[in-house]
């Protein structure tokens, strides 16, 4: 299982002290993930490129980049330069999912599609076969620190099944309400990553918050 802090929810007047600190920890995280947010697509304005690419020079991480933004074929090449290791879309945020899947491959990145919570899962399906990561959203996007929606347990296991019909080797994450609570839930039903905002950075240090969800999924 892979763990993929989302810096959404880091200080960010020590975002660089932060990503050192979740690569120097005992329980290192493997990703860091990165919510692009436009004020169009959600309603909220996060990260842009600048901050990626400080990020980037920051640290070694996996860089887990999620485009919350309409038309996000505009900005891949954008972001690929920025430090963006993966690219996830969002079905709903284009009319042409295929193609934009098909231009972060040939970014030479790792291409992930996503969904709203809302949206049915087989709106996603004739892709599955092209993409590295699939995203279950477990809130609605556009705000960190949400309540975990319990139907996303079964829409994870429904997915899990497709990619294992298919042979796909593409990772399953989970972002929003990830807590050492539902983690071992989330692992059970075939996530294969778990993005963590406020669990990760808390009162006590993104060490702790690692520690318990590495604890839950023992």
């Amino acid at each position: 299982m892979k763990l993929a802090p989302s810096l959404l929810s880091c200080d960010f007047t020590q975002m660089g002290e932060e990503l050192g600190r979740l690569a120097d920890a005992d329980c290192p995280a493997d990703w860091a993930h990165v919510d692009v947010m436009d004020g169009l697509f959600v309603p909220n304005i996060s990260f842009g490129l600048p901050i990626l690419a400080a990020a980037r020079r920051a640290s070694p991480l996996f860089m887990d980049v999620h485009l919350m933004i309409e038309r996000p074929e505009r900005y891949l090449r954008d972001f690929a330069e920025a430090g963006a290791d993966g690219l996830t879309v969002h079905v709903e945020s284009t009319q042409h999912i295929h193609r934009a899947v098909g231009m972060i491959r040939e970014l030479g990145k790792r291409a992930g599609v996503t969904l709203n919570p809302g949206t049915p899962l087989e709106a996603v399906r004739p892709v599955l076969g092209d993409v590295d990561l699939v995203l279950v959203m477990s809130v609605n996007p556009g705000f960190g620190g949400q309540k975990f929606i319990p139907q996303s347990v079964e829409r994870v296991r429904t997915l899990r099944h497709w990619l294992d019909e298919l042979g796909s080797e593409a990772e399953l994450e989970v972002d929003g309400g990830v807590t050492p609570a539902n983690a071992r839930l989330l692992a059970d039903a075939g996530a294969t990553v778990l993005v963590a905002g406020s669990s990760v950075f808390g009162p006590d240090g993104p060490h702790a918050g690692l520690r318990r969800l590495r604890e839950a999924l023992a």
